[in-house]
C-alpha cells in the first residue's frame, strides 16, 4: 500500500481531503469564481447605460422638469402630462389583468383536469405570450375601441396593455402555485378543508411572492410599450389646464392621454428645437418611474417571504 498518497487535511478540520477531493473542491472553485465573473459582467452595460443617460440627462433633470407640464409644443416644460398618463396605464392595465390572470393561473393549476381542452388553453397563452404588440395593438382597436365603444381612451389603452400582459401573469401565477409542495394541500384536505378553503388560506399565502415577480416584470413592459397606446389611446399632444386639479390630473378614463414612451419619440423625431438634455431627460424619468414601482413591489415581495413558513 506503498503507492497510496497521504491524505491531505483541510485547514482546521478533523476530517481529511484526498487528492482527488482537493481537486474538485478547486475545479468547483474556479467554476463558480467564473460564473461569478458572468454574473457581474451582465451589469457592466446596464451600469453604462444608465450612466450615460444620467450624465447626459444632468442639465436638464430636475423637479421642476418632472412636476411642469410641457410647454410650447413640447419645446418647453417638464413632463407632467406623460407621466401622469403613463401611471395611469400602467396602474388601470395591472388592476384589469392582476385579477384575471391570477384567477386563470389557479384554475389551470388546482381546478382543471390533464385533457385536451387544458393543454389547448396552455398553447394559446404560451402563443399569446409571443404575440408581436403591433397585434395587440390592432386588437384593441377592434374590441376595445370600436365593438366595446370606448373610442381612443385612458381605458381603452389599458385594456389593450393589460391582454397584452396576461399571458405572463397565468404561466408565474401557475409556477408560483405548482412550488407549493402537495403535502401542505393533503394536510389541510385531511382536516377537512375544502379544495378552496385550502388555495385560500395556504397556497395563494405562500405563492404570492412568486406572482408578484410576474407582475413586477409587466409593470416594466406595460410602462414602456408604445405601439398597443399609439392605435387606442395615447395622443400627440394634450394642452392642460395651467393651474388647480386639472393642472395636475389632466385626463379622465374616457380622455386620449399622453404617455412618456410616445412622448420620448415624439420629442427626439418629430419636434424641432428640443435639446438633447431634454430628451435624456425624458428617459431618466421613465426609467426613473419604472425602478420606483419595482422597487416597491420587490420590497413588498421581500415581506411576504419573510412570512413563510417554509
Amino acid at each position: 500500500m506503498s503507492s497510496l498518497r497521504a491524505p491531505i487535511a483541510p485547514p482546521g478540520g478533523v476530517f481529511q481531503f484526498t487528492e482527488m477531493a482537493v481537486r474538485k473542491r478547486k475545479t468547483e472553485g474556479r467554476v463558480r469564481a467564473l460564473l461569478l465573473a458572468l454574473t457581474f459582467s451582465l451589469l457592466i452595460p446596464l451600469v453604462g447605460i444608465l450612466g450615460y443617460i444620467s450624465w447626459q440627462a444632468w442639465p436638464a433633470l430636475s423637479l421642476d422638469f418632472v412636476f411642469q407640464n410641457p410647454r410650447n409644443y413640447m419645446r418647453e416644460g417638464g413632463v407632467w402630462a406623460p407621466l401622469v398618463g403613463t401611471f395611469y396605464l400602467v396602474f388601470f392595465s395591472l388592476l384589469a389583468a392582476t385579477p384575471i390572470g391570477v384567477l386563470a393561473g389557479v384554475y389551470l393549476n388546482e381546478y382543471a383536469r390533464d385533457n385536451w381542452a387544458t393543454r389547448l388553453i396552455n398553447l394559446c397563452v404560451v402563443n399569446l405570450a409571443g404575440v408581436p404588440s403591433i397585434v395587440h395593438a390592432l386588437f384593441g382597436v377592434g374590441a376595445f375601441v370600436h365593438f366595446a365603444g370606448m373610442g381612443r381612451s385612458v381605458l381603452a389603452a389599458a385594456f389593450t396593455l393589460a391582454v397584452m400582459t396576461l399571458p405572463v401573469i397565468i404561466t408565474s401565477t401557475r409556477e408560483a402555485l405548482a412550488a407549493v409542495p402537495m403535502s401542505f394541500r393533503e394536510a389541510c384536505w385531511n382536516m377537512g378543508a375544502s379544495r378552496w378553503q385550502t388555495i385560500r388560506t395556504i397556497v395563494l399565502p405562500n405563492s404570492i411572492s412568486g406572482i408578484l415577480t410576474g407582475i413586477i416584470l409587466q409593470v416594466s413592459r406595460a410602462a414602456g410599450e408604445t405601439a398597443p397606446i399609439l392605435f387606442t389611446g395615447a395622443v400627440f399632444y394634450v394642452k392642460v389646464a395651467d393651474q388647480g386639479f386639472g393642472y395636475y390630473f389632466p385626463y379622465g378614463l374616457g380622455d386620449r392621454c399622453m404617455a412618456l414612451s410616445y412622448h420620448l419619440f415624439t420629442i427626439s423625431t418629430q419636434v424641432t428645437g428640443v435639446t438633447e438634455a431634454q430628451q435624456y431627460a425624458t428617459a431618466a424619468v421613465l426609467i426613473g418611474l419604472v425602478l420606483a414601482v419595482n422597487a416597491v413591489s420587490i420590497s413588498f415581495r421581500v415581506y411576504l417571504r419573510s412570512k413563510k413558513k417554509w
